[in-house]
């Protein structure tokens, strides 16, 4: 199933906020822009990886997991997404 290729930043964030709600039990509250992964959602290593295999689908499969080395906040992960669904476009 291909994903649309142009979700909004909101759009990225609100997905973003849904995986991390559902897949890691974090409440809602607490998923901001500016949240830090790991020290204010406590997304380790192993979480990352697992955010990542669940953002896939909404990249239409086309997800470079080398773009997010640099990733530390909420923001970050919807930049990247959005950087990558402008290089797919």
């Amino acid at each position: 199933m291909t994903a649309p290729t142009n979700y909004s930043k909101d759009e990225l964030y609100q997905r973003i906020k849904s995986i991390l709600q559902n897949t890691f039990d974090i409440d809602a509250a607490q998923i901001t822009l500016d949240a830090q992964l790991g020290d204010d959602l406590d997304i380790d290593s192993i979480d990352a990886v697992d955010l990542i295999v669940q953002l896939k689908p909404i990249m239409g499969g086309n997800l470079k997991p080398e773009a997010f080395k640099s990733v530390r906040t909420v923001q970050d992960v919807v930049d990247a997404l959005d950087q990558m669904q402008r290089a797919n476009a």
